[in-house]
């Protein structure tokens, strides 16, 4: 059965977009934008809210971009024809290799789990992963936590509706101080 992953850039005090909305503190250093590139290449459908397919709508024509890096380039490359789900309640349309969600979370989630298919199902935008986690559907928690209190903003839970047991299944420190923690919801 396929995993749902949860995978979010986190402040210290478990902020995933400071007070002012920004996520500037957040920007990836080359080891980390490595490492995100490798996770991606494991998801086989990304689900977003419509504030976190916006924001990534900018890798959709961001190869165009003559300043990119190999790197830049090769997330762009893989990211552009994932499949991806959005769930917005104000979108009439999507671009790319999206599509708008006619169902709920749940049964999209339950629908994608039925399908043959390979990767991962993630996703990505708190209030999304919110929904998910009430409903206990996600399978694993993938933070990368940066060395900055923000003070406030957009909580990576920002619900706390019910206890969940979890399992270290991996960590790994950046040389930018930035770490990585991997948890499996215990079942």
């Amino acid at each position: 059965m396929r995993r749902v992953t949860y995978s979010m850039s986190v402040s210290l005090d478990g902020y995933i977009v400071g007070p002012d909305g920004g996520f500037d503190w957040g920007v990836p250093d080359k080891d980390v934008f490595r490492f995100w590139i490798d996770e991606i290449q494991e998801v086989g459908v990304h689900l977003l809210g419509r504030r976190l397919y916006e924001t990534m709508l900018y890798w959709e024509t961001a190869d165009q971009n003559p300043s990119l890096d190999d790197s830049e380039l090769e997330w762009a490359a893989l990211w552009n024809p994932l499949p991806k789900l959005v769930f917005s309640t104000t979108l009439s349309e999507v671009q790319g290799n999206a599509r708008l969600a006619s169902g709920g979370l749940a049964e999209e989630i339950e629908r994608l789990r039925a399908e043959p298919g390979e990767g991962d199902i993630a996703i990505g935008g708190a209030t999304l992963a919110s929904e998910a986690a009430a409903s206990g559907l996600i399978d694993e928690y993938r933070t990368m936590v940066y060395p900055v209190l923000v003070g406030g903003g957009i909580s990576f839970f920002p619900q706390h509706e019910r206890r969940v047991g979890l399992e270290l299944v991996e960590t790994r420190t950046f040389s930018s101080r930035i770490v990585y923690l991997r948890y499996r919801v215990a079942r």
